[in-house]
């Protein structure tokens, strides 16, 4: 058993809980709505690495936006450290927001071009009136050397670095009001491979240094597997499983987990991983499936998926699933 398994019920471990929650966005000229995410629970503990992983347009980005309130949620209930996220006013969770920050998926669009550097990685501080200026100053010298970047680049704009010391940039940004928690919204896709292991080593050597806690949103899946200490996976807006890391991939029991990690290439020409091709496109998110949102590109689905809505049950210590083709689903208990 995973030593963070039995943790997952403990709630003063428990960072972040996230229950039922939904994002709705209106269809301009019409009365449908997006349906971007779709009745999402889940739980992140202190200090670990929480993956959230599944194809472009599951809606992973709009829950970690969610989760900080810089998309305002449909429904359901977010708790910050036995806070809640939602019934906050604007005033408490200005200050809230001192221990949650995001790193953005593009290291250049959220730079202010027109700003130094010194001055965009001391913004937060700014803002939240901490320090004088002189501290200010010392402490962006401070997180610039941290993330490996010259004190001195301060006085340079985001256009005069490469992609990858501009996403250091915005990680040293993201520390300087020392949250609690860090959602990593996809924080290397954008970036060479050589670059990308740069970056994730960063973030895991200042979360052994910080004891930050990640929701580390991604579609590489090699990426999420090496830095995160549980993985949910997302399909069009639902969790569809969600197991500590080592588990999910050793025993993936969705089929569409088993499809994903079917795709990650085998870095020995020696061994062959078969590889399992999903058939048709994603359905759209404004009408999905009835029952099972996967059954239409599900390769062993059967004619009960398509009316019974599987939600998340415990198959083992830790490792939810929401499908009913899994052997031992239908007498699993429920998750919370």
């Amino acid at each position: 058993m995973d030593a963070l398994d039995g943790l997952v019920s403990t709630t003063h471990q428990q960072l972040v809980k996230v229950r039922h929650l939904v994002k709705h966005f209106p269809v301009e000229g019409s009365d449908d709505v997006v349906r971007a995410v779709d009745d999402v629970s889940f739980e992140i503990l202190r200090g670990e690495t929480l993956g959230l992983v599944g194809e472009s347009g599951c809606g992973k980005s709009t829950v970690g936006r969610c989760l900080l309130r810089l998309i305002e949620p449909t429904a359901g209930q977010i708790d910050f450290d036995g806070r809640n996220v939602r019934s906050l006013n604007r005033s408490d969770l200005r200050e809230l927001r001192r221990e949650m920050q995001i790193v953005f998926q593009d290291p250049y669009a959220s730079l202010n071009p027109r700003m130094r550097v010194g001055d965009i990685v001391g913004e937060p501080l700014v803002i939240h009136k901490i320090g004088t200026k002189k501290e200010r100053g010392e402490r962006v010298g401070e997180l610039l050397r941290r993330v490996g970047l010259d004190p001195d680049y301060r006085r340079r704009y985001p256009h005069e670095f490469s992609g990858g010391q501009r996403q250091r940039i915005g990680v040293a940004r993201t520390l300087a009001l020392n949250p609690k928690l860090v959602v990593a919204d996809e924080p290397v896709s954008a970036l060479d491979v050589s670059v990308q292991a740069q970056v994730v080593n960063l973030l895991q050597d200042l979360q052994q240094e910080f004891g930050l806690t990640y929701l580390f949103i991604s579609h590489g899946l090699a990426v999420v597997e090496h830095i995160s200490t549980r993985v949910a996976v997302m399909y069009l807006g639902r969790i569809v499983e969600i197991a500590g890391a080592a588990d999910l991939y050793l025993r993936p029991l969705h089929p569409y987990t088993q499809a994903l990690l079917s795709a990650i290439p085998v870095p020995d020409p020696k061994r062959k991983r078969e590889r399992i091709v999903l058939q048709g496109d994603v359905p759209t998110p404004i009408n999905p499936p009835s029952g099972c949102r996967f059954r239409t590109r599900c390769p062993i689905a059967i004619d009960e998926c398509a009316r019974i809505d599987p939600e998340l049950r415990e198959l083992s210590a830790g490792h939810r699933v929401a499908c009913i083709r899994v052997p031992g689903w239908n007498e699993a208990p429920k998750a919370e």
